[in-house]
């Protein structure tokens, strides 16, 4: 297992952490996620070869935030 950490902005709630929380936890390889509003970050364990950084990268890009 890896742990990655992605910088994420336009979190500007509990439900904006929801939604991140709930998108990277569904992916299959997740088996990890502490998400953080006032970090603007989340902290993902996951299997590189099922769940890459590109796949965590889209996953929270398609539910409208942005990764730095």
């Amino acid at each position: 297992m890896t742990r990655t950490t992605l910088e994420i902005d336009g979190m500007t709630c509990g439900g904006c952490v929801a939604s991140v929380t709930r998108v990277l936890t569904d992916l299959p390889g997740v088996t990890g996620t502490e998400v953080s509003l006032e970090k603007a970050q989340a902290i993902v364990e996951h299997d590189p070869a099922t769940a890459p950084l590109e796949v965590l990268r889209s996953a929270v890009e398609e539910a409208g935030f942005t990764v730095r």
